[in-house]
This record gives structure tokens, sequence and C-alpha cells, in this order.
């Protein structure tokens, strides 16, 4: 696992409760991971999320992720665990207006000690957010601890590719993101199976380097207002987010980050 010492679960909290958050939600949508509506059908079907099932989501910050599962999958109950309270104030509001509050609920804690139930649910969900989270290992134990034997783990996350990345690229792209650290595929399956899981997905989506061009395209053609009127119409800071955007394009080009996918069965 590579890391950086600065990024905390307060920078992440900072991040999502205030401009950066609204900046990437402009540019990705409710559904703030890599791929939107597609990438979630893709983690539903291979891990297999059945109607009827309950489920929890790890960083669920908004909970696009749980209203997607309810309408799209027919999951009958959903938990959703984040540590950033105006997040999860705006997620219940949200779930209000999609009349879905009726089959989920918020959980404002840390993940890694969310206090829900051990062996409580039938699967548990991440997309693309466990990359903020610090001791990834107690997050890994955590979601095992929770899910039921014969339950399932199933996540997206950003990790680092299969083409070594220089200290440098590394540390720039942990401070740009506010992330503590990265994991490698390898190092996520050596985690489930430590705890008990059987892994049967550690996939390179493949989707990585196409959105983060769209991304750049977005705000470079089409959203350049909307992007400055969220960061105070600051066009220093928007012209430096796009350099460090143009710089994670090039790293994923390279192979060097990627957006892995993740499904285990807990024994």
């Amino acid at each position: 696992m590579e890391k950086q010492q600065k990024a905390s679960l307060s920078d992440v909290q900072t991040v999502y409760g205030g401009p950066e958050g609204k900046l990437w939600e402009l540019l990705m949508g409710q559904q703030i991971h890599i791929g939107g509506l597609t990438s979630s059908i893709d983690l539903a079907q291979k891990a297999a999320i059945q109607p009827g099932s309950m489920g929890v989501d790890f960083c669920c910050c908004t909970g696009a992720g749980m209203r997607f599962l309810v309408r799209f999958c027919g999951v009958a109950a959903m938990t959703g665990v984040d540590a950033t309270e105006a997040i999860v104030k705006l997620g219940k509001k949200r779930c209000q207006e999609e009349n879905s509050d009726d089959r989920i609920q918020f959980v404002l804690a840390d993940v890694c000690n969310s206090g829900l139930a051990a062996d409580s649910a039938d699967f548990v969900w991440g997309e693309d957010a466990w990359c903020y989270v610090e001791d990834k290992t107690t997050l890994i134990a955590e979601a095992c601890r929770i899910v039921r034997p014969g339950g399932t783990i199933a996540f997206t996350d950003w990790v680092l590719g299969d083409v070594p990345i220089t200290p440098d690229e590394l540390q720039r792209t942990l401070g740009f993101m506010k992330f503590p650290s990265l994991q490698s595929r390898n190092r996520y399956a050596a985690l489930l199976k430590d705890n008990g899981c059987t892994v049967t997905h550690t996939e390179n989506t493949g989707r990585f380097a196409d959105h983060v061009d769209l991304y750049l395209k977005m705000v470079g053609m089409q959203l350049t207002y909307d992007a400055l009127r969220i960061i105070g119409y600051d066009q220093a800071m928007l012209k430096a987010i796009g350099e460090e955007m143009t710089a994670m394009h090039t790293l994923a080009r390279e192979g060097k980050i990627i957006q892995g996918l993740f499904v285990a069965r807990k024994q």
C-alpha cells in the first residue's frame, strides 16, 4: 500500500462538505464514481445482488448507490455509513425526494467502526470511495464482520495499476485527491482472504482513463462557468485543478492508476 501522511478523515469531510465535493458532483453526477450507472450495474451483476436482500454501503456519500440498488435491483433495505454530516443530511433529503427513505437509512460514523451488528447484512457495497479511508486493513475487517456467512463484499475503488508509479507521481495524486493511500488489487485481495473470504473478482474495469478525459472535456468545453461558480470564480484555482486532472489522466493512460472491481464471498 502506498500512502502519504497528510490526508485524514477530517480532510475528506472538508472536501465532501464543501466546494470540492460540489465540483465532483457537477462533473460526475450524484453517482460520484467512474462509470456512473453502467459501473453500478456491472458491479451488481458480478456480485449477484439479489432482490429482497439487505445491504450496507460503506462511504455511501449522498446514497446514490443505495437508491440504485433499491430501485434497479430490488434490494429490500440499505444502510449507508458515512462520516460527513452535511453529506448524510443531503442524502436523507434526496432519499425522501425519491420516495426511497422507507428502505434506506443512514448512519453517521467512521466505516472502520460502524457500530453495526455482526453478520447482519447480505452484502457490503462500495463505489470508488474506500481510497479515502486511511486504515484499509480495519475497513476490510469491518466489512467482513458485518456481512453474514455466505454473504458478499462488492466494491470498486481507485487502485494502483500494474505499471509501477513513481513516488513523485503518487504523492501528487494523493495530495490532489486527499487520499491517505492507494491499495493494489493484490493487496485488497489478500485482505479479503485474511478475513475469511473467497475472492471471485479482482478486475481492472478499463474505465478510468476515458472517464477522466470526459471530465476534462466537460469542464473545458461546457461546464466552465458552472465550475467557476462553485469555487468562487477563482480562475487560477480552476486552471490548477485542470492541470492536476490532466496529470492524473496521463497516469491512467499509462496504466499506473485504475478503477478496480472486487467481489468476495464470506466463508
